[in-house]
């Protein structure tokens, strides 16, 4: 079963779309306007249906403890003990159709530690990154900033996602199967078969809810959710704060809802000009130059298991890490093979301060152990090197790209999985790569609803600020000012070496000018430069 991040989103199990639909907002209406639609055109859906939405606008949360909304039991050891309060926010499961099915949405507020200015809505990444947990992490780091002082933080857990109902379920009940190998989405080196992307739908769909379900795990249906989570919590207008895929979900809901935008902050970004195969071709170039700094730094000790040659950095690591893939070595009570340890390797590569722990991991694989990849992995899922699960993000990661993401034919999958290695030779599992190169949502029962790109020509945006680390492994800087010129946005540009940066805490010269900007609505008039 393949584990290694290949969706280019965010850290690998944690962290990571056709011709543009043209979403435009109706601005005035709690009724989104669908492809083609433009402010002012007539209405297109019945007043039974308008009416049947604007009740679940006009719905008042009802606050209660979070117990309900652990769905591990390590998630409800923290529920039990954070300062938070939780709620369920039903939504129709359809928008199409607001008047059949409802579904509930799990949602999470950290009270602001001051007179709160209102709230404002965080979403930590994946796709499947659990929005519940988000905010405790944020109040957390940021307990001395003047944001978490001034607002609420809210946190809710997308479709397919943790608590939220139905949440994507696609592991067999039997345990690990043939067909388990399509995870996450587009392996880097599994064979696979129609017959394996046949029976992974099937599970899928038994187990989350049914097809129509499914339909509806993609980003436009969430970010349509968020907006009824914002009338719900009695905001006119929305703050936001998304980090990493968090980017692409802001984004929608921007090029959807332009008007109802308040203040946004797009963190760590998803470029929304570059198709499936070029972002993510992008990604793994990122990854390539993070771990070159990391060897460079590692080599600054002559007992780096990767060397003292910068020629010979990806040849030694190779060769520490391709023989797991037929012969694993011990970890914990399990087995680190290729696809974990290069996942591990992937986690730690996301801050620098990680990197002792990615090599110190390399040179206990060549004793014969891979305790301290396995728990890089591990730490990056939000689980443990015993279970290695993290409520569902693997599935829903899965299932929010498959109606996210291109749908790539297997001459595709190829030529990606072939440019991967070119691009990121370090990440070479070896063997021929192409083959049984296909895509695992190729049998998914409706089309990606994303379009890429999207958020083109939106109109009537308030200034919104995009962040982004020079050295960022896996959204790489270039997505940011592709990001920030397509929106319209502010880039604050900071130096080194990381993903996302405005929630760790660590950063004056960062904190300061996102808490001027969601507070008082003020960017300097010359963005400073910060450093990392």
């Amino acid at each position: 079963m393949s584990r290694t991040t290949n969706n280019a989103g965010h850290p690998p199990l944690r962290r990571f779309g056709i011709a543009s639909l043209g979403l435009l907002a109706c601005a005035a209406s709690v009724v989104a306007c669908g492809p083609g639609e433009k402010e002012g055109a007539a209405p297109t859906k019945s007043a039974s249906a308008t009416a049947a939405l604007e009740q679940y606008h006009a719905q008042k949360l009802e606050w209660t403890g979070c117990a309900d909304f652990a769905t591990s039991e390590r998630e409800a050891e923290i529920l039990k003990e954070a300062p938070a309060k939780c709620a369920w926010l039903k939504v129709p499961l359809d928008y199409d159709d607001p008047q059949g099915a409802a579904t509930s949405v799990a949602v999470l507020r950290v009270a602001a530690r001051g007179e709160s200015r209102g709230s404002l809505l965080f979403n930590p990444g994946g796709p499947g990154g659990s929005g519940v947990l988000g905010p405790l992490a944020v109040t957390g780091a940021l307990a001395r900033s003047r944001i978490t002082e001034s607002f609420d933080v809210i946190g809710f857990d997308p479709r397919g996602v943790g608590a939220t109902k139905p949440a994507a379920d696609c592991w067999s009940e039997d345990g690990t199967t043939r067909g388990d190998k399509v995870f996450p989405l587009l392996p880097t080196n599994a064979a696979l078969t129609q017959e394996d992307t046949r029976a992974v739908l099937k599970r899928c769909a038994d187990g989350s809810g049914g097809v129509k379900a499914l339909t509806q795990m993609g980003s436009r249906t969430t970010a349509r959710d968020m907006d009824v989570l914002r009338t719900a919590l009695g905001e006119e207008k929305l703050n936001f704060l998304g980090q990493s895929y968090g980017t692409r979900l802001g984004t929608v809901y921007a090029e959807q809802f332009p008007r109802r935008v308040r203040a946004m902050i797009l963190d760590g970004a998803f470029d929304p000009r570059l198709g499936t195969v070029e972002r993510r071709l992008s990604a793994y170039g990122g990854f390539q130059q993070t771990f070159e700094a990391m060897a460079a730094t590692c080599a600054k000790d002559a007992k780096c298991p990767l060397g003292t040659d910068p020629k010979a950095w990806t040849s030694r690591f190779q060769a520490i890490v391709q023989p797991l893939r037929d012969k694993p070595v011990p970890a914990a009570d399990q087995e680190l093979d290729f696809d974990k340890a290069l996942g591990g390797v992937m986690a730690g590569l996301y801050a620098p301060e990680k990197w002792p722990a990615v090599v110190s991991g390399l040179a206990e694989v060549r004793r014969g152990r891979g305790d301290k990849l396995l728990e890089l992995m591990a730490d990056t899922e939000g689980g443990d090197a015993e279970t290695l699960v993290n409520g569902n993000v693997t599935e829903a990661m899965f299932a929010i790209n498959c109606m996210d993401e291109q749908r790539l034919t297997p001459k595709d999958i190829a030529r990606l999985r072939t440019k991967t290695y070119e691009i990121a030779p370090f990440m070479n599992p070896g063997g021929d790569v192409t083959e049984g190169a296909r895509d695992g949502c190729e049998f998914w029962p409706a089309p990606p609803t994303l379009g890429i790109p999207y958020a083109q020509n939106v109109e009537d945006l308030p200034e919104t600020l995009v962040v982004s680390i020079t050295g960022d492994p896996t959204t790489p800087h270039k997505g940011a000012i592709s990001l920030a010129d397509t929106l319209g946005s502010s880039l604050l540009t900071v130096k080194g070496e990381g993903h996302t940066i405005v929630s760790s805490g660590k950063n004056t010269c960062v904190d300061q000018i996102a808490a001027d900007y969601l507070i008082d609505l003020k960017l300097p008039a010359k963005m400073p430069t910060c450093s990392n």
